[in-house]
C-alpha cells in the first residue's frame, strides 16, 4: 500500500506562526476527531503549549459511539483535561464555555486582581478538518471563522472575539512524517488528509476491512455486505448503490467515493475507530 505522507509548505509556515503567537495566549485548545482521537493527536503541537493549561476537545462526537466516551474517561483518569463535543450543535456552547472558564479561572483571577480587563486568549490547534473553526463559530454565536468539509480550508491565523474570550484559529497541521500508518489511514477515512494525494481505492479497501472487523452490522445494514474480501465488499457497495456499467462491470471508483462519503457523513452510524489503549501509543498519555 502507498505510504501516506502529507506536509505541504503552508503547514510548515503555520507551525512557525503558532510558535510566534502562542506567547500571546493564556491556554491551548487541542481539537481531536472523536471518531479517531488517538489518530488525530498531533504530538508535534504539544511543545507549543509549554506550561499553559490545555483542554482536549473530542469534536464531532455526534458521529462517534461510546468508544469516544471511553477515550475521554481514559484521558481524564490520566490527568488530562478532555471533553466530548459536537460543535455543530448550539446546545454545546454553554458546556464548552464553562470548561474554558474553569481552565483559566486562576489566571483570570490573578489578572483581574492586577487591574487588567484583557480577555483570556486561547490558541486553537489540531490536524486538518477536526472542526476548529466550527468550534470557534459556536462560541462566537455566528460564522466568524472560515469553515469547510475538507482538509486545508483555514490557511492563515484568525483572531475571533467570543464573548469574554479571544480565540486564535490556526491552520490544521500534520506531522512532517506519519510514522503510524494505521493512524494516517484513519485520518484519511475522516477527511483530515487531502483526497487528491491519496490512493482512494486503497483507502476504501482498508476502511472496509476495518469496518468488517469492528462494525460488520453497519455494512450489512447499509450495503447488504455479509463478509468477503475487501474487493468483494466494494463490489457489493457498487451493486447496492447501482454503480454498475454496461456489461455488468462494477464502477469501483464511484463505489469507493460513495463509501468514504457515507462514512464521513455518519450514514454508517456512530463509529469510533480508535481504542482507549491507542491513546498511549499516540503519545497523549505517558
Amino acid at each position: 500500500m502507498k505510504v501516506i505522507q502529507w506536509y505541504p509548505g503552508h503547514m510548515a509556515k503555520a507551525m512557525r506562526m503558532m510558535e510566534e503567537n502562542v506567547r500571546l495566549c493564556d491556554a491551548v485548545i487541542f481539537v481531536l476527531d472523536a471518531r479517531c482521537p488517538a489518530s488525530s493527536f498531533q504530538k508535534a503541537l504539544v511543545p507549543l503549549a509549554g506550561s499553559k493549561p490545555v483542554l482536549y476537545v473530542l469534536n464531532k462526537a455526534d458521529l462517534a459511539d461510546m468508544g469516544a466516551s471511553e477515550c475521554v474517561t481514559t484521558l481524564q483518569n490520566g490527568g488530562v483535561q478532555a471533553m466530548r463535543l459536537a460543535a455543530t450543535s448550539p446546545a454545546s456552547c454553554r458546556m464548552l464555555s464553562e470548561r474554558l472558564e474553569a481552565l483559566v479561572k486562576e489566571k483570570a483571577a490573578r489578572r483581574l486582581a492586577q487591574g487588567s480587563s484583557r480577555p483570556m486568549r486561547f490558541l486553537v490547534a489540531g490536524v486538518p478538518n477536526t472542526g476548529k473553526s466550527t468550534l470557534i463559530n459556536l462560541l462566537a454565536g455566528g460564522k466568524r471563522a472560515q469553515t469547510g468539509d475538507k482538509a486545508g480550508v483555514t490557511r492563515g491565523k484568525q483572531w475571533v472575539r467570543c464573548g469574554s474570550f479571544e480565540l486564535l484559529d490556526t491552520p490544521g497541521t500534520m506531522p512532517p512524517a506519519c510514522e503510524n500508518q494505521t493512524f494516517a489511514r484513519r485520518l484519511a477515512y475522516v477527511g483530515s488528509i487531502n483526497d487528491d494525494i491519496l490512493a482512494l481505492d486503497e483507502i476504501a479497501l482498508c476502511l472496509l476491512e476495518e469496518l468488517s472487523a469492528r462494525y460488520p452490522a453497519r455494512l450489512s445494514e447499509r450495503y447488504k455486505i455479509e463478509g468477503g474480501t475487501p474487493l468483494e465488499m466494494l463490489g457489493q457497495v457498487c451493486k447496492t448503490r447501482g454503480f454498475v456499467r454496461k456489461g455488468g462491470e462494477f464502477d469501483y471508483e464511484r463505489g469507493e467515493r460513495a463509501l468514504l462519503d457515507d462514512f464521513r457523513k455518519g450514514k454508517l452510524g456512530k463509529i469510533c475507530l480508535d481504542t482507549a489503549e491507542e491513546l498511549k501509543e499516540a503519545g497523549i498519555l505517558a
